[in-house]
């Protein structure tokens, strides 16, 4: 039998409280960081590592002249218009002859992201369209899980939460597009972010945020004459983005009448500025079936499509190309 000696007893000692010492420390490693951990909200294996977007290589190479820009939204004051050459271009690429009216507006609402989402490390952000490939999709529940759900004009929420999910951190919209009660849709905390294509768009959300008599001139669809939402939920959408949109990922003259990116296409460059990962639901159309339905919940189809202001078809290539690239992915893909 084996006889300890009192100096095998005191390693026996030592070694226990290095073996207590470690384990409290990890213990308060744990306890420190794990809802830190929590709060970013991965939602899969795969988003446990930030594989963040480099826009320098898979953007901008291929996107000539792109260049990334974090501020979402427009703030009151003329230094902050001229510094982003906004007052160079008129709408919807500028806010050239609209200053004062503008400021207007940026007297009464914010232009900051709420700080939980603003301070997350890794910005997981999905941009949802309202395509009809989301019926049936059951993608709700994935949706539900990022950070940021942005989500386009008018697309219902409510009787599609399995396919569509409930969660909407951001919605861009313009007249024509507007929800009148948005809380039938939305959560109480979704930024109404407001997408102006002309100058009458403007004049209607200066009547709407001052109690006004609605302006409802020049619409080819007539807006809601009231928008029951507090302000501190409007948001003003930086041109930058239409501009951007337009000249470096579409190709387009910003100077040229006609085709305009449609605002599902300005919400996924807007993401791609703002998030470190951009996930794309409810895009794509049936290019090759005039009867094909285009949206989740309603009877629309391709025939309705064929209007001057937007090219769809040119958009779908640009967002197969990014997603080429790694900039973007499809939920459905995933």
């Amino acid at each position: 039998m084996r006889i300890l000696t009192p100096k095998m007893s005191l390693t026996s000692v030592t070694n226990k409280k290095k073996i207590f010492f470690a384990v409290a420390f990890i213990t308060m490693l744990v306890i420190t960081f794990f809802p830190k951990l929590k709060d970013t909200n991965w939602h899969t294996e795969e988003m446990k590592v930030c594989h963040k977007v480099d826009w320098g290589k898979s953007i901008s190479l291929e996107f000539t002249n792109s260049s990334r820009n974090s501020e979402l939204f427009l703030k009151s004051g003329n230094t902050h218009l001229k510094k982003q050459n906004l007052s160079i271009l008129q709408l919807p690429y500028g806010i050239k002859g609209n200053e004062v009216l503008i400021n207007k507006i940026l007297d009464l609402i914010p232009a900051d992201m709420p700080k939980s989402i603003h301070r997350l490390p890794c910005k997981t952000c999905v941009v949802i369209g309202n395509g009809y490939i989301l019926k049936n999709s059951s993608l709700g529940a994935k949706i539900n899980t990022y950070d940021v759900v942005i989500r386009i004009n008018n697309g219902p929420i409510r009787g599609f939460e399995k396919d569509v999910g409930n969660k909407t951190t951001l919605r861009l919209f313009y007249p024509e597009s507007a929800i009148a009660n948005p809380s039938r849709e939305d959560n109480l905390d979704t930024l109404h972010v407001f997408v102006p294509f002309k100058v009458g768009d403007i004049q209607w959300l200066k009547t709407i945020l001052y109690h006004e008599p609605a302006f409802l001139q020049g619409f080819w669809k007539l807006p809601p004459s009231v928008f029951r939402t507090n302000s501190s939920n409007f948001r003003l959408l930086n041109p930058y983005y239409m501009h951007q949109a337009a000249k470096d990922f579409l190709k387009l003259s910003p100077l040229q009448r006609g085709h305009q990116p449609t605002t599902g296409f300005l919400a996924i460059i807007m993401a791609l500025n703002y998030c470190d990962q951009v996930h794309i639901a409810g895009f794509g159309y049936p290019f090759n079936d005039l009867n094909g339905l285009i949206h989740y919940y309603d009877q629309r189809n391709m025939k309705t499509m064929s209007g001057p202001e937007h090219n769809v078809g040119h958009e779908d290539v640009c967002l197969r190309r990014l997603a080429h690239l790694g900039a973007i992915k499809y939920l459905t893909d995933l």
